[in-house]
């Protein structure tokens, strides 16, 4: 159905290609996931595949890539639409029209496909992707993940044979994910689709997959197989993968299911073991000042509350994680937290000031929120410069911002475009930006969209080190993985309303929706990432000796 033949991508003024003689065969009906660091080449090697490279992006591409027959250098995305559906990293730049039900028609329009078809089509894909109750929405008023859901629905709607994905779960909380990614796996056996997507976030999609192509970057070459062949010695491996890895077991599972028959021998040997130090020691910055106090806080769009009494403090120190479902209110609480959005009743206090009273420039110093869309934050014309209005703005030494982002996504040239970054490098620029004026609470919406492990790592030291040094952080994610790892606290919003508080243990082991894989694995002991049971093995064996 698709194949690579020797090809190389190589941008205008790049040092070296993107993808270097790239061979690659995937067959009809087989769910492929394309694996790698940020920044790597997987978007570029998505985009070929309906012909975006080169024809949109611009380059060089040499050798040959074979779409149902068709090849891409003849073919424009336009020639491949009936063939090829395409979902880019961000929902939002891709719609058309105004209203969800519009724009799951939209496509069909393009077509010509006729009017009955049209409601058919658009009637089975609301309810396939539970977008029913938001058929009369407007696409702006939708949260992150329901725009995705969207954005999905926008190409399933007109039936490709080939379905390509870009980072298609980085937006939606873990039910909405797994009901996706079901769907997905329910076109491919039933309907023989075939479907590609790149995904950071392995834990999620490794397990659904049949065929994994691992895009190491460089000069390296593109490796692919079946998951147990790919990811046995990957430098990228989701939590499941690095369990198995500590505890020796071969074959190595790749779902939560496998590893459970696979742990009974290590939960015994960990049930007499002192429990993960973070669920031993007290919640970080718990005696800390508060650097920020909403009381009954209400706030919403227009006539229509989105928040509903919430009360809570940050305190100095704290790495908080605001969880839920799409559209529970997280990212409104977050606007509201930096004077974004005006509280409709309530009162919101962030270091001491009122956030919506204060002007931009004096506002950075109290409270930063990197957002969802992080190209929000970005107009300068290199990175270069944007780390130096950074570091302008902020009235910081020269060289702040531009060291922040090298420990987030080392090796990108400064004289680099911010557009033409990855999604992932694009993201941590902007929250170098945001970090280098060191604001006492600061906001992340979703911060490891487009994130591989090794940067989602660095970004968990960056947090702890502001966290050591008395910041307030505050995550609205759905990555239960960074929850697991980094938070002290979690705050669970469901339809505007507060319905959990409490450390993370507390409030993840005994959530189906919100607990880690190595929590569903070892329960009901409370621990919750690999690392945790490798240190605490470490040291039983240090003390055995």
């Amino acid at each position: 159905m698709i194949t690579f033949d020797h090809v190389s991508v190589t941008f205008a003024d790049a040092p070296a290609p993107v993808l270097r003689d790239v061979n690659l065969t995937i067959p009809e009906g087989e769910l492929c996931l394309v694996i790698g660091r940020t920044g790597s080449g997987k978007t570029t090697l998505l985009r070929a595949i309906n012909g975006l490279v080169p024809h949109f992006s611009g380059g060089t591409l040499s050798g040959r890539v074979l779409v149902d027959g068709r090849d891409t250098r003849d073919h424009r995305p336009r020639d491949l639409a009936d063939v090829v559906g395409f979902v880019g990293q961000d929902p939002l730049s891709g719609f058309v029209t105004d209203v969800v039900e519009d724009e799951l028609a939209y496509g069909m329009e393009s077509l010509g496909l006729p009017s009955e078809v049209m409601r058919k089509r658009v009637e089975e894909t609301l309810d396939l992707l539970g977008l029913a109750e938001l058929r009369h929405r407007p696409l702006t008023d939708l949260s992150g993940g329901q725009q995705q859901r969207v954005a999905i629905g926008s190409v399933l709607t007109t039936h490709p044979r080939i379905l390509v994905l870009d980072e298609p779960t980085s937006a939606l909380d873990p039910l909405a994910a797994e009901e996706v990614l079901a769907t997905l796996q329910r076109l491919v056996h039933d309907l023989g689709l075939t479907v590609v997507l790149a995904e950071h976030r392995l834990e999620r999609v490794v397990q659904y997959a049949d065929r994994v192509v691992l895009v190491p970057g460089g000069a390296r070459p593109v490796r692919d197989g079946s998951p147990e062949e790919v990811l046995v010695d990957s430098p990228i491996a989701p939590p499941v993968v690095e369990l198995g890895r500590v505890a020796g077991w071969q074959p190595l599972p790749l779902s939560v299911r496998d590893a459970r028959r696979k742990a009974g021998a290590l939960r015994a040997q960990l049930a007499d073991l002192t429990e993960p130090p973070h669920t031993a020691e007290p919640v970080a910055g718990s005696t800390a000042g508060p650097v920020a106090v909403t009381e009954h806080l209400v706030a919403g769009y227009g006539q229509t509350p989105v928040l509903q009494g919430i009360s809570t403090t940050i305190s100095a120190g704290e790495i908080v994680a605001l969880m839920g479902r799409n559209g529970a209110g997280k990212s409104t609480l977050l606007k509201t937290l930096v004077g974004m959005k005006r509280p409709s009743s309530g009162r919101v206090h962030v270091d001491g000031q009122v956030p919506a009273e204060l002007k931009p420039r004096d506002l950075l110093r109290h409270v930063g929120l990197v957002p969802q869309v992080p190209a929000d934050l970005l107009y300068e014309s290199t990175v270069g410069r944007e780390c130096t209005q950074a570091d302008k703005d902020a009235g910081v030494e020269s060289g702040t911002t531009r060291a922040l982002f090298e420990r987030l996504s080392p090796c990108v040239d400064p004289a680099q475009h911010p557009r033409d970054l990855s999604e992932g490098q694009r993201l941590t620029l902007a929250l170098a930006i945001v970090l280098a004026a060191e604001p006492p609470l600061v906001l992340l919406d979703e911060p490891t969209r487009g994130l591989d492990y090794t940067a989602k790592h660095r970004l968990v030291e960056i947090l702890r080190d502001l966290a050591a040094a008395g910041h307030g952080i505050v995550l609205a994610t759905h990555d239960v993985e960074l929850v697991a790892e980094v938070a002290t606290r979690v705050l669970v919003i469901a339809d505007g309303e507060l319905v959990a508080d409490g450390s993370t243990p507390d409030v993840v082991v005994s959530s189906p929706a919100f607990a880690p894989q190595v929590a569903k694995i070892l329960a009901p002991q409370r621990w919750l990432t690999p690392t945790d049971v490798a240190l605490a093995l470490a040291d039983a064996e240090t003390v055995s000796r």
